[in-house]
């Protein structure tokens, strides 16, 4: 048996469910189904933002955004920006919040909710959901779709891909599945990496600073050239580096090729002379005392303790046996913790697939495809990722509206 449609949308996750939700209100009459790997659908989107959900930000610009082609994602993100999807959010249940950053999320902070109202709007607006249903093919006959699942077979006039690409891992169902079918049917693809993901680094200091938190300026260097700088709060792990600069920072490290480099520069507040002024002093003050005490009081107690230690000084010694190159060479440090980066914890870790489908095949406006007619790429699969901070589920969002409204002009609504 087949079943047909006039709009089928495989994937289940943000932008699958917003497309479907906004043809829907545009016009009942629309008939819509999703296509769903998992037994459920929005598995993913309850995983964001720590489970409150980061649902957009104030301060969407392009400059937030990466892509090889970047200016695609100009039109939707205008267009259709966080105040339209505020808008929407609150057509089908959901209020808005936004933090000190500019950060949005729902007012319940719960990542379910958002989860429950966009599917109680599915059921409401009689969109037929197939969970459990995993696409194996695509073809395209005369003004149809055909579509091979697991689940038996469907047939469509528009054709929505919504499935992301590898992040989250098998257990969010981001395999990538829809990416290698794409591929084979002729559509070019941009390298896939990890974004906003972990770092691994050279473990030697980190391990022993495990689970501490400290506030830095945080830079990127690749081959000893600076890349790109944030700052926030980082966290030490047994593996590496964490937090939300190091998760921003992320993106270029399986992308570029070279020796990649994470600085810390722990009191950024103050330039070198004056930490070096603010160590000459503690060193006549604090004389007395062994160097295992020397900076508790300016820094947190096991990293003032780990700068020490790669200045190769023993806390054991006393205070007063620092000599100025010491004091130098500490400050240095304060100004400058340098950790090797080997790598990511990798797509099953990270939050975002930075690359996918060549953006360039696709309308810009439309999120269409230049290569078949009724065939919409929303989301993750599409090479665009953005910054921590709201930034994908916004693109997720502006992405779907375009497509929603185009296939609703394509039925004359």
């Amino acid at each position: 048996m087949t079943n047909k449609y006039d709009v089928i949308i495989i994937g289940g996750g943000a932008a699958g469910m917003c497309a479907a939700i906004n043809i829907k209100l545009r016009d009942r009459s629309i008939s819509v189904a999703i296509l769903e790997q998992l037994s459920r659908v929005g598995k993913k989107l309850i995983t964001t933002g720590n489970g409150r959900c980061n649902i957009s930000n104030i301060n969407i610009n392009i400059d937030r955004y990466h892509s090889e082609n970047i200016a695609f994602a100009e039109f939707a993100l205008q267009n259709y920006d966080n105040y339209y999807a505020a808008d929407f959010f609150s057509e089908i249940g959901v209020v808005f919040t936004y933090d000190e950053t500019g950060r949005a999320y729902p007012y319940s902070l719960q990542a379910s909710s958002v989860v429950d109202a966009m599917r109680f709007s599915l059921e409401e607006l009689g969109v037929d959901t197939f969970v459990d249903t995993t696409v194996l093919s695509y073809s395209k006959t005369e003004n149809f779709f055909n579509i091979n699942t697991n689940n038996g077979d469907f047939i469509c006039e528009s054709l929505v891909i919504a499935t992301g690409l590898y992040s989250g891992g098998n257990k969010l169902g981001s395999n990538g599945s829809m990416l290698k079918i794409l591929k084979n049917a002729g559509y070019k693809t941009v390298k896939t990496t990890p974004a906003i993901v972990q770092l691994k680094t050279e473990t030697d200091v980190v391990k022993s600073l495990k689970g501490i938190k400290v506030n830095a300026d945080v830079n990127l260097s690749i081959n000893e050239t600076a890349v790109r700088g944030e700052f926030g709060e980082v966290l030490f792990c047994d593996y590496g580096l964490s937090g939300p600069p190091i998760m921003q920072l992320s993106r270029e490290i399986e992308r570029q090729p070279g020796d990649k480099v994470i600085t810390l520069d722990l009191m950024w507040e103050y330039t070198y002379a004056n930490v070096c002024d603010i160590l000459n002093f503690r060193a006549t003050a604090l004389r007395n005392r062994n160097l295992d005490e020397y900076l508790t009081g300016m820094l947190n107690k096991r990293v003032g303790q780990a700068v020490l230690k790669m200045c190769g000084l023993k806390l054991s010694d006393s205070v007063a046996t620092l000599k100025n190159g010491d004091i130098k060479q500490i400050a240095s440090i304060i100004k400058g913790m340098k950790f090797k980066v080997t790598g990511t914890t990798g797509f099953d870790n990270s939050q975002v697939t930075a690359g996918g489908l060549d953006t360039t095949q696709f309308n810009p406006q439309t999120m269409e495809s230049e290569r078949e007619r009724g065939l919409y790429c929303i989301g993750e699969i599409l090479d665009i990722d953005g910054d921590c901070g709201g930034f994908n589920l916004q693109w997720a969002w502006s992405s779907a509206i375009c497509a929603a409204n185009a296939i609703c002009e394509d039925f004359g609504v």
